[in-house]
């Protein structure tokens, strides 16, 4: 009896709930937060847990990846820290280097011009600059459990000043990995009373029953019940064969043609092995895992925040937290061994409303799985064939030509004079097998340049290209229409 008025007290909407609110109800911090976000309002996680932190609740939050999250608890932070006091008064732990970053990032946007002071802590790193972040007097911590704990032990942070506690992907959190390391930190937290939140995409059962040992009489607040999907997302799968499974990736590319996308992967040998085929075949694709040193993680990351990078493979720890924009696709090479993690996989794209496809490739035996996933959470998974040579080779070929007359349109009078000097040779490589090898190698070095093209302009730099294409056309016309009345 006990136990099932502990879930009803946590599972079950408080009589007294608070009202959501919108941008006009914030206190003048908080909006002139919003502002330097450019933020416009506020997105439905953020008027619905904003009051309960407000008001000192400690509430557990369930909403989709991409949500806005983030800054539901980062202005009630911003609120409630006292920028007089040079002392640690909100601790936000997460389970990954780059989802540390990603709200320090954050954090400093929404306080630019404020004295707020933001801390972000991980391992992998020098000590140095962690150090003097705290001797600043940091307000706001943003770390990895591993680390933060690690500076605990040595006295160089305290938390005896602490108000504000968040736990940001809580179901990684009080994961088996996490849990040792959470429990030791749990002595150094202070025993007067602090406001504690968990964010999450999903809460099972586990993180429901180990949450009231870090906060107090916590309230779920689910913003989406079991459908904790992006609506957006196309969910699709494509049945493979267990042998070369890494050609039919290659194939499902050719066809999906993603803009952008994170393939993953279950283990780092996978990750490594993937990377170096998808090189092989001519993608713009990088790797990240534990396995990489620190300098070579913070260059593919690089890549990734300045939009470089076409595919980034990389197994669920690695890419915990990473954020990247416009992301058209999520690739599951290997379908999680955890079926919640399908959510967080799928949930890298379709960000904050925008369309996106999540796509898995599994063995027969293992779409029976998959469908059970969908089944639970309530989305439509779709199969697809997986295309065959003939569908391949079509793709391939219309791709090229459309690439090809693009840059023959492109070329102005005296390009496609020079050109016609091989007129007579190309005719005379496509009589035989042999002297055929030679266009259907160049053909496939162009294609393979094309896979490493630059992400296309914004519209509205298109446009201005295209204008400035137009009109330099137009004065070569008008030129040579004088020179011939001359």
């Amino acid at each position: 009896m006990e136990e099932e008025s502990k879930n009803e007290a946590i599972t079950a909407e408080s009589r007294n709930g608070f009202a959501e609110i919108s941008m006009k109800d914030l206190t003048a911090r908080m909006r002139e937060a919003c502002v330097r976000a450019g933020w416009d309002s506020l997105t439905p996680v953020q008027a619905k847990a904003i009051p309960y932190l407000l008001a000192d609740r400690d509430v557990m939050v369930q909403s989709r990846t991409g949500s806005g999250k983030t800054g539901a608890y980062l202005l009630p932070i911003i609120e409630k820290s006292d920028f007089k006091k040079n002392v640690t008064q909100a601790l936000v732990l997460v389970p990954t280097r780059e989802l540390a970053l990603q709200v320090s990032r954050e954090a400093q946007r929404l306080s630019e011009g404020t004295d707020l002071r933001t801390a972000v802590v991980y391992g992998g790193v020098g000590y140095g600059t962690q150090l003097e972040a705290f001797r600043s007097g940091a307000h706001l911590v943003v770390g990895t459990p591993g680390r933060i704990l690690d500076h605990l032990l040595k006295n160089n942070l305290s938390l005896d000043n602490l108000r504000i506690l968040v736990f940001d992907e809580a179901d990684r959190m009080l994961s088996m990995g996490f849990y040792p390391d959470m429990v030791k930190i749990r002595k150094y937290i202070p025993v007067h009373e602090i406001l504690s939140s968990m964010f999450s995409a999903t809460f099972p059962p586990q993180v429901i029953r180990l949450a009231d040992q870090f906060m107090r009489a916590p309230q779920l607040l689910s913003l989406s019940g079991n459908q904790v999907h992006i609506a957006e997302i196309e969910h699709v799968y494509y049945v493979v064969p267990g042998m070369r499974k890494e050609r039919s990736l290659v194939r499902i590319i050719e066809v999906e043609n993603p803009v952008s996308a994170i393939i993953f992967c279950n283990t780092k040998d996978t990750v490594h092995y993937l990377s170096v085929v998808l090189k092989r075949f001519g993608y713009d694709a990088d790797e990240l895992s534990s396995d990489l040193a620190q300098s070579m993680r913070e260059k593919v990351m690089a890549r990734v925040r300045r939009g470089a990078l076409r595919f980034l493979v990389a197994t669920d720890v690695a890419a915990r937290g990473i954020d990247i924009p416009d992301l058209s696709h999520v690739i599951q090479y290997e379908p999680p061994e955890d079926p919640e993690a399908y959510i967080h996989r799928a949930g890298r794209t379709g960000r904050m409303g925008s369309g996106g496809v999540a796509i898995s490739l599994v063995a027969e035996m293992e779409k029976f799985k998959l469908q059970s996933v969908a089944r639970y959470y309530n989305i439509n998974m779709q199969e697809r064939p997986l295309p065959g040579d003939e569908e391949l080779e079509k793709v391939v070929a219309e791709r090229v030509t459309a690439l090809l007359e693009a840059r023959l349109r492109a070329r102005d009078n005296l390009q496609i004079e020079r050109m016609r000097r091989f007129a007579s040779l190309a005719k005379s490589l496509a009589q035989t097998d042999d002297q055929l090898a030679l266009i259907t190698m160049l053909l496939d070095d162009y294609y393979q340049q094309s896979l490493h093209a630059p992400p296309a302009p914004p519209a509205e730099e298109a446009g201005l290209t295209t204008a400035k294409k137009k009109t330099r056309k137009r004065r070569v016309r008008d030129k040579e229409r004088s020179e011939k009345r001359e």
